[in-house]
């Protein structure tokens, strides 16, 4: 798809405004899901306002360590959930839940790090070693499973209501008829839409989901049929519960630093008043230890993620982001906007297909537009009105969306091996166990640690392909030296005798 707007481009100040709420809509879902999965895991207390602000500030670490020519969206990341719940189960085992998000913070730090390492081996070595171990065929199908990965929670969100789907099969259906109504009006825009209306399917899409949505919570609240009341209205009730007031449109979010600060005074009470002090200064320190060996394994998987998400960025943009502004700075900007996120809102932060798929869909790749959802990612984190309409967004209206989005994800990678020979055995191969190994779920854990399906599926290809490209060339090499012509040797030239 051509581009309407390139990344240097500029778009009027209002259109960038509207531009920047549809980025916002594309990845806000993801973005507070992770601290409310980890809240109901753990029984933490993270808030979504803090991580989206965290997000924020993440992203515009990014933009200025790649000097504004990636234009990617990060949020909360989901591989390091895991990590997430280890950081809290130590400090609940301390009962200091307060020292949980100093952990977040110090497990951010710890990943960074790997991230900055890494960099520094690809600014020292280049990135050409990466077109020969992960070809077209290996990042290809790779970025692929990145959109089919997510399938299933599109899918699942498409059929439900607002939080479950307790209420039978109607609501369920009432769901979807709610995904496809956003899904439809999202592929007309995009495809027939003109101006305006093409550049914000999202917007639309959403907005025409949403209407019909309250349509049948309406319904379902005059005629007490729980199953047709698809948004939850509580986001709006709690603005108001304890009367109305500043709180009710002017809320702080809960900063993971200020709740870390109160975990360390928690942690210097405690030895104060521990009956061994020194067992307790051990236990601190193996927690921190507990959460270094919770953090750092990701880092490097999550790696893998980087390289196919700024792949596939690479493609639709047309330029190559791992020569300019460079593999060493993509990595940088991520890791610092990781530790820039969590040190606000408990997330380690990573780039968003999200918003990939947007830029692709859209033609709007505005670094500007980036920009600006980073800008007012951090200014709604305070606004409690819009907070709570953003959490009542029906899952089944922000399926439809996902839909599209994951879709053009996995069609990206897809269209990254077109070119390949599948004819050719090795390419074959290695493009079917990717996707065998990604679509099929196969993932690893070890302890506190976990290989993502994505992750697992990149290293069998790369392994598969690097087996079949070194057997076919032994193969190839007697093949070639039996080919050779052989040089005869000149005729011996007879001497005249003279007589």
């Amino acid at each position: 798809m051509k581009l309407i707007y390139d990344v240097q481009d500029r778009p009027k100040t209002g259109r960038v405004l509207v531009f920047a709420i549809q980025q916002l809509l594309a990845i806000m879902a993801a973005t507070i899901a992770v601290p409310g999965v980890v809240n109901q895991v753990t029984g933490s207390h993270m808030t979504p306002s803090a991580a989206l602000f965290g997000a924020g500030v993440g992203t515009i670490v990014y933009l200025l360590f790649t000097k504004f020519k990636s234009p990617v969206f990060l949020g909360s990341s989901f591989a390091f959930l895991g990590s997430m719940f280890a950081a809290f189960s130590g400090a609940f085992a301390m009962s200091n839940e307060e020292l949980g998000f100093l952990g977040l913070i110090v497990g951010a730090i710890f990943a960074g790090l790997v991230y900055a390492v890494l960099a520094l081996v690809v600014k020292l070595v280049g990135t050409k070693w990466i077109d020969k171990v992960m070809p077209a065929v290996v990042i290809g199908p790779t970025v692929a499973i990145i959109g089919l990965s997510l399938a299933g929670n599109a899918v699942g969100d498409a059929v439900r209501g607002a939080a479950d789907n307790t209420a039978g099969d109607l609501k369920s259906y009432v769901g979807f008829f709610c995904a496809f109504v956003t899904l439809v009006v999202v592929i007309v825009c995009s495809t027939y839409g003109k101006k305006m209306a093409k550049l914000i399917p999202f917007i639309i899409g959403i907005g025409a989901g949403y209407v019909v949505a309250l349509g049948f919570t309406l319904l379902g609240i005059l005629f007490k049929v729980e199953a047709l009341q698809v948004i939850d209205f509580t986001p709006f009730k709690e603005l108001v519960a304890d009367g109305v007031g500043i709180k009710t449109f002017f809320a702080v979010p809960q900063f993971s630093f200020l709740k870390g600060i109160e975990g360390i005074k928690n942690a210097i009470a405690g030895v104060k008043e521990a009956s061994d002090p020194v067992l307790y200064k051990a236990q601190i320190l193996t927690y921190f230890v507990s959460v270094l060996v919770a953090y750092v394994p990701v880092a490097f998987v999550v790696f893998a993620e980087h390289l196919a998400d700024h792949k596939n960025l690479s493609s639709i943009i047309e330029k190559d982001l791992l020569e300019e502004p460079g593999l060493h700075r993509t990595l940088l900007g991520d890791g610092i906007g990781s530790m820039a996120g969590a040190f606000f809102g408990g997330c380690p932060n990573t780039t968003y297909g999200e918003s990939i798929g947007c830029v692709a869909i859209t033609g709007n790749a505005s670094i500007v537009s980036i920009f600006a959802a980073a800008c007012l990612a951090i200014l709604v984190s305070f606004l409690a009105p819009f907070m709570a309409f953003l959490s009542s967004i029906p899952g089944c209206v922000m399926g439809g969306v996902c839909i599209t989005l994951y879709g053009f994800i996995a069609v990206s990678g897809l269209k990254m091996i077109q070119k390949a020979d599948l004819n050719d055995s090795c390419n074959l191969f290695t493009v079917s166990v990717i996707l065998i190994c990604g679509i099929g779920g196969l993932a690893f854990t070890f302890g506190k640690v976990s290989i993502t399906s994505i992750a697992t599926a990149l290293i069998m290809g790369i392994i598969v392909n690097v087996i079949l490209r070194w057997s076919q060339k032994k193969k190839a090499a007697p093949a070639e030296a039996e080919a050779a012509p052989v040089e005869e040797e000149p005729a011996p030239v007879e001497e005249k005798v003279e007589e």
